[in-house]
């Protein structure tokens, strides 16, 4: 049997916004540090993301050491050393059907990210008294989530979107599906199968498979919608059960550590 590898590791600051590839990082509960922690909500308080309003792919959130920085085409660089804060104001948001209480970002971030969006918004910063269940269908009790739509981690099989690729009119890439980790040397789907796994020396219940929106239709280099609505047409032909067009498996994390590109993944 092929060994298993974890080939890359993906996290996303700011939800909907520009992922971050990195050679290490820390798992926690809610996910790997930092992923999705930040997120921006409308003038009621609901979340916004990329589906409905593109241009948020071209934002990129970033560190230089602790400082939180935003950046986006056409914009000045935009540095916070205040990103996560541990006091002050609060709002009340929503995240699908989850009703949360989240610190509330300097004034600057949420002029900059208005402007750059055409639309009066706020930054938001899931911090440790914004507790945000799993679903309980697939969870503990216990069990907490980022701002990610459902799950702290997503994994992908390189030879899932291989093998997506023999069937799509055009090269699609991983970063269309915004995976926290890739992994090589198995078959394709393979991970729908998994119900747990190793990687490295951190534990994950394989719970979901990851139901796809129309997100993955939009490239994330230009925030262009393909006409055709590749790849979700595609991969509805052959990818679709009662509850949606799957490819990925949604992850929650059985223990903390650091993982690493190139730690060798253990089918449990």
């Amino acid at each position: 049997m092929p060994e298993l590898t974890l080939t890359r590791i993906s996290y996303y600051p700011l939800k909907s916004t520009g992922g971050i590839d990195t050679l290490q990082a820390e798992v926690e509960p809610r996910g790997l540090k930092d992923d999705r922690r930040w997120m921006l909500v409308g003038a009621d308080g609901r979340f916004l993301t990329a589906r409905e309003h593109p241009r948020l792919l071209q934002i990129h959130a970033g560190f230089k050491g602790q400082v939180l920085t935003l950046s986006a085409p056409g914009m000045p660089v935009l540095e916070l050393a205040e990103g996560r804060p541990e006091a002050g104001p609060r709002l009340d948001i929503t995240v699908w059907r989850d009703q949360l209480s989240a610190a509330a970002m300097p004034a600057s971030a949420d002029a900059w990210c208005s402007e750059y969006l055409g639309l009066a918004c706020r930054l938001v910063y899931m911090d440790e008294q914004c507790e945000r269940p799993v679903d309980p269908e697939f969870s503990g009790s216990h069990d907490r989530v980022s701002f990610a739509d459902g799950f702290p981690c997503l994994l992908i099989s390189q030879a899932s979107l291989d093998d997506l690729n023999t069937r799509t009119p055009l090269a699609i890439s991983m970063r269309r599906f915004r995976p926290n980790l890739v992994i090589s040397g198995c078959e394709a789907y393979a991970e729908d199968g998994w119900q747990r796994l190793r990687i490295g020396t951190v534990e994950f219940a394989a719970v979901k498979p990851c139901t796809r929106c129309v997100l993955t239709t939009v490239d994330p280099d230009t925030s262009e919608k393909h006409p055709a609505q590749e790849p979700l047409r595609t991969l509805g032909s052959y990818r679709r059960s009662e509850r949606g067009i799957a490819f990925g498996m949604n992850l929650i994390p059985r223990g903390t550590g650091v993982l690493h590109v190139g730690d060798s993944v253990e089918i449990l």
